[in-house]
């Protein structure tokens, strides 16, 4: 009854294991599962970027570590959830910073359909079949392929269509500008 009581507050905050350990350990794998994820087909996606990903999966395995006492202390828990920040910040800040950084973390759009023809090749990169491209097509109202004059598949594992009967403003913006101040 007295064990039920009786806090041990020295195992609860004070880390078992070196905080230099824990950042490494935290930092390793937080890159390691970010460049897995940064390779896979962008249709494993779905809408989360990867550092969204990671932050929710990583923070989750953390949080749940150090409260179910796997750690020794809460504050090993605590180092590895901010190294997790510590990485996804850098990661976007560089992104934003450097552009060809960008193109690490998000990859370009990948060209899909040209001019109502299908890219073989880059359907099969993504392991994308015609049947998944057509549906994801028909979601956006377009029935035929021949209406697509472009379709990306974007970072994010969405799929973006240019139509043949879209409509492009080709004027210079100083005269589209003046025609719209006039209606």
């Amino acid at each position: 009854m007295d064990k039920w009581l009786v806090i041990n507050w020295h195992a609860i905050f004070v880390p078992s294991i070196s905080v230099l350990e824990l950042v490494i350990r935290g930092s390793l794998v937080y890159l390691a599962l970010f460049s897995v994820l940064r390779w896979l087909p962008n249709r494993q996606m779905g809408t989360l970027g990867i550092t969204d990903l990671l932050v929710v999966v990583l923070f989750a395995e953390a949080a749940q570590n150090a409260m179910a006492s796997n750690y020794t202390s809460i504050t090993e828990g605590g180092i590895l959830v901010g190294t997790v920040i510590f990485w996804s910040y850098l990661l976007n800040w560089l992104g934003y910073k450097l552009p060809q950084f960008q193109r690490l973390l998000n990859p370009p759009p990948l060209l899909l359909v040209k001019n109502g023809r299908m890219i073989h090749r880059h359907l099969e990169r993504e392991l994308i079949t015609e049947e998944e491209l057509m549906s994801k097509l028909r979601q956006q109202s377009i029935e035929y392929l021949e209406d697509v004059k472009l379709a990306f598949m974007e970072a994010d594992g969405s799929i973006s269509v240019i139509t043949s009967d879209s409509k492009t403003n080709l004027m210079p913006p100083e005269e589209s500008k003046s025609k719209s101040d006039l209606s």
